[in-house]
């Protein structure tokens, strides 16, 4: 009996000793846990630290791999989307799980030293924007900023384009320079006559009112509102909210459907164009947005033509998932019926070259700049129809001739 007892103490010393040995290693095990975890505490707060004092100092980050990783996958997605159903949006606001998220994985990049030969090609609607590189690009953009004394005036350390108005202030040209740089983001490379026609996300949230100017003005604000990305940190409750109106009216004139209307509204005024005058001013802006989004063919035709291309291959894709899923196909849009020639035309005379001869007639100094490349280009596409049409008449007379031969035979 007490040499059972015994057995049993023993037993029972022993079941503590393993006990305690299992428990110390769970101490243990947690205690790496959370000294990990304390380390990466540290080393988040160490790149916060690091990332304001790069905000504080003037300098930038960006992504170089990450942007090419995102170009990639960009081009994966365009050839991807003729087999993706409704709106292919990247943010979608109806789902919490696609939410913008700020990105800790920025890698900083030493500064691109631009040289003076390239400032000077930024000026100038020549530049080719197909020689640079993302990271260069971005330098590029930051570079404009500065050059216009947008940092300086709003405390701001992001990206514009060139400063060619010089009686507009610097709120309405952050305003206009920003909008540019917004008013396409998130774009899924079907217009609004399909996002309304497929009946998708963005057009029942937006009741089929310009749903993807609508989507990219979101999108902006979505990205401002992340502290990481607020440009716009700086400026005082009110300047914000002019800056967040002006913003919305410009990226909203980009739609399309409403050219006629803003471009009548514009000429009404310009006889009494009157720079003291806040609408007066906003048409204008307007209206340059517009210039600015689809101003390609005023570039050289080596720098312009790939970028025709792109929108091309956008508007078949999109033709080819409208015949897919039974829905109307404009006809400038129909791989079966356009030629680049052709749309070129069309886009040239009757939407291009009004709109900047209408602005010439405020700004005539740059009717060499802008316009005589819109003349040439017209000029071009209208000798490349001709050719096309002599092959096509070629053709069929051949075509004819062997069916003549045949029927003979």
């Amino acid at each position: 009996m007490k040499c059972g007892f015994t057995l049993a103490r023993k037993w029972h010393r022993k079941k503590e000793e393993l006990f305690q040995n299992l428990l110390t290693q769970v101490i243990e095990q947690f205690s790496r846990v959370f000294k990990i975890d304390d380390l990466k505490t540290d080393v988040a707060n160490h790149l916060a630290m690091l990332e304001k004092r790069v905000e504080l100092e003037g300098l930038k980050v960006a992504e170089i791999e990450k942007c090419k990783s995102d170009i990639k996958k960009m081009r994966d997605e365009m050839a991807a989307r003729s087999t993706r159903t409704n709106c292919p949006c990247k943010y979608s606001f109806l789902d919490e799980s696609k939410r913008l998220v700020p990105r800790r994985d920025v890698p900083s990049y030493p500064k691109y030293m631009l040289s003076q030969e390239t400032i000077e090609a930024l000026r100038k609607p020549t530049f080719d924007v197909w020689l640079w590189e993302p990271n260069e690009m971005l330098s590029c953009l930051e570079h404009m900023y500065h050059d216009l004394g947008l940092v300086k005036d709003f405390n701001i350390n992001p990206i514009i384009l060139k400063r060619w108005l010089v009686k507009l202030s610097q709120m309405d040209i952050l305003i206009l320079m920003t909008a540019s740089v917004c008013h396409d983001l998130d774009h899924p490379g079907y217009n609004n006559t399909y996002q309304i026609n497929a009946r998708t996300e963005l057009a029942v949230r937006y009741n089929d009112i310009s749903p993807l100017e609508n989507h990219h003005c979101a999108v902006a604000f979505q990205i401002l509102a992340q502290p990481e990305c607020n440009i716009l940190s700086h400026v005082d409750k009110e300047q914000f909210k002019r800056i967040r109106q002006g913003m919305i009216t410009l990226i909203l004139a980009t739609d399309m459907a409403r050219h006629a209307e803003i471009l009548d509204a514009f000429k009404e005024i310009l006889d009494k164009f009157d720079y003291s005058n806040e609408e007066h001013v906003t048409q204008l802006k307007m209206v340059l947005i517009k210039c600015c989004d689809i101003s390609n063919e005023v570039r050289p035709m080596e720098v312009a033509e790939p970028w025709v291309d792109c929108l091309l291959e956008e508007y078949f894709m999109q033709s080819d998932r409208e015949k897919s899923e039974g829905l109307p196909v404009a006809p400038f849009m129909d791989r079966d019926k356009v030629t680049k020639p052709t749309a070129q035309i069309g886009f040239l005379k009757f939407v291009l070259i009004p709109m900047f001869e209408t602005v010439t007639k405020l700004f005539p100094e740059v009717e060499e700049v802008l316009l005589q490349p819109l003349w040439e280009s017209r000029d071009r596409y209208e000798e490349l129809k001709q050719i096309d049409d002599a092959v096509k008449e070629l053709q069929k007379k051949k075509n004819e001739s062997l069916a003549i031969g045949s029927k003979e035979k």
